[in-house]
């Protein structure tokens, strides 16, 4: 899953959040050094990934796209799931996107000083370009694959892949949402977990 997948699945807890936030960059057991809600988060995005990479639902998302873009598929698949949060949002949260997505970025600066230097630099355009609300858009959803294809020195091909997204769109939605719910229950049992067993 994308970003706002994983902020989303956090739940309340705003270091939580921000600990699978920046997760991707924490390798092994660099998490130990965290305070205990961060490690939370990073053990809690780990959980996510794993689930996502070996559920038969995703796999058929992947497989639609293999042929073409080979070991980018799952990339570009976790971003089009992101599409199908924002774009549904209503269904998941009582809270607009546009607010929600607010409250996130003023958690970020909020707690600028403990991000990651990679993450510090990212932040201000993340927030300029207000990354997470424009994937509720197809138009949206195009900006951020150009600028994924262009971090592979063009390699990728993935900046092609909402002519995909346009063409299987009703198949896509459906996986996306069959599959979130069975992710939505299994990091939920994960937090608690975690949670009560974390130092």
């Amino acid at each position: 899953m994308n970003y706002l997948a994983h902020i989303y699945l956090s739940g309340e807890n705003q270091l939580v959040t921000i600990g699978n936030f920046i997760a991707d960059g924490i390798k092994g057991k660099s998490y130990k050094k965290y305070q205990r809600d961060l490690k939370i988060g990073i053990l809690l995005h780990r959980h996510i990934d794993t689930f996502t990479d070996a559920h038969p639902v995703v796999r058929q998302s992947t497989k639609r796209l293999h042929k073409k873009y080979g070991h980018y598929s799952g990339i570009i698949v976790d971003i089009l799931y992101d599409h199908f949060l924002a774009k549904n949002w209503a269904n998941y949260a009582k809270q607009p996107l546009a607010n929600y997505v607010d409250n996130f970025y003023n958690s970020l600066k909020a707690h600028h000083n403990i991000l990651p230097s990679h993450i510090q630099k990212m932040m201000p355009h993340m927030i300029s370009d207000n990354w997470l609300l424009s994937y509720a858009s197809i138009e949206g959803i195009s900006l951020v694959l150009n600028g994924m294809n262009k971090r592979t020195q063009n390699r990728s091909g993935m900046n092609e892949a909402v002519k995909e997204l346009e063409e299987f769109y009703e198949d896509f939605e459906t996986e996306f949402t069959t599959f979130f719910e069975d992710l939505r229950q299994s990091s939920k049992e994960k937090l608690i977990e975690l949670n009560q067993t974390i130092i």
